[in-house]
């Protein structure tokens, strides 16, 4: 394999997040399913905004989340998504790529507004996401770049991105060009209702080696395999794909590939605040430890490290350098 000029490279629907802590009860009055994410049109986004308290607004979407944090370890990052040249647009932009991230993905200049998701966060951490695609569910193959995939080790991709159609032609494109460039794929399942909608072509990435790498939490893994039985949906898990990261909240992470399970623990933290982006933030020190060769359990502990940073604060991105927080922790970065 080529030397690539980015560790990684991201694609998923870029999102402006609006978040804010709330009762149970505003769940249940606006007919939401705790802890997933819906997708929603312009008007119930606006009932939903119209009804939150005092929120907190700051670039979001998944797989942007994972390659923010990769910046913040120090990885070559890019992204692509795609948002509308709009006020919100323009500041996710300018955030992103303050972060360290290379974006140039064209804005629309026509068609919805910048995407936006309204998650409301209850008293025990979790988080329910209601999402308006707005101008990222107009990603198309044209805005895949193949030079910089090709120039990418490790494409990540969300399954969020199997909403809108364009984007599966999209996703399906960038997984072409980055292994007739010899790269790897990464795909993160995204949410359990988001598996429960596509399994069946989740399940057709895999064993057709669309995909290389999956992530998932135990949710979306049981509702890959449609099992309860945990290790018998990891046996299944090893099956299908080359290398696959299950997270399982306090109980850490277990990574499995063809030569068995590695089991790395949690890191402790102080106060549970905001799962908002856990997932995502493992991801970015588990792909980390994966582009720097230090092996899975130490990709493990660095991924764990990222999610108790971001559990602990609002937001789905870290407030502080995780390079520096590894090092401190006596990890190698």
């Amino acid at each position: 394999m080529s030397s690539a000029q980015y560790d990684v490279l991201a694609i998923g629907n870029a999102i402006f997040d609006v978040l804010v802590r709330t009762e149970e009860d505003f769940l249940v009055k606006h007919g939401m399913a705790k802890g997933g994410m819906a997708l929603i049109d312009e008007a119930r986004a606006a009932a939903i905004y119209a009804d939150m308290g005092q929120a907190t607004e700051m670039s979001g979407g998944s797989a942007a989340n994972t390659i923010v944090g990769l910046a913040s370890f120090g990885a070559r990052t890019a992204y692509l998504g795609k948002v509308k040249d709009d006020q919100i647009g323009k500041l996710y932009t300018h955030d992103i790529r303050a972060a360290g991230v290379t974006f140039d993905t064209k804005p629309a200049t026509a068609g919805p507004a910048t995407g936006c998701s309204y998650i409301l966060v209850t008293p025990d951490g979790q988080r329910t996401m209601n999402t308006y695609l707005g101008a990222a569910q107009d990603l198309s193959p044209a805005d895949i770049d193949e030079a910089k995939i090709a120039a990418s080790a490790i494409t990540y991709l969300e399954g969020y991105l199997w909403d809108p159609p364009q984007a599966k032609e999209a996703f399906l494109k960038a997984s072409q060009i980055a292994h007739g460039a010899g790269r790897k794929v990464a795909l993160t399942l995204s949410d359990a209702f988001c598996v429960d909608r596509y399994r069946g072509e989740f399940l057709e990435l895999m064993r057709s080696k669309t995909v290389d790498l999956i992530f998932a939490n135990e949710a979306e893994l049981h509702s890959l395999y449609q099992t309860s039985d945990f290790d018998a949906a990891l046996t299944l898990l090893a099956q299908d794909v080359a290398l696959g990261v299950v997270t399982r909240s306090e109980k850490g992470c277990a990574v499995v590939d063809k030569d068995g399970v590695t089991l790395v623990p949690a890191a402790a933290i102080d106060q549970l605040v905001d799962t908002t982006g856990a997932g995502d933030l493992f991801a970015a020190g588990f792909l980390f430890g994966l582009v720097r060769n230090l092996g899975y359990e130490n990709a493990g502990r660095l991924g764990a490290l990222a999610a108790a940073e971001v559990i602990q604060h609002i937001g789905a991105r870290p407030q502080v350098s995780l390079k520096e927080l590894a090092q401190q922790h006596g990890l190698a970065v």
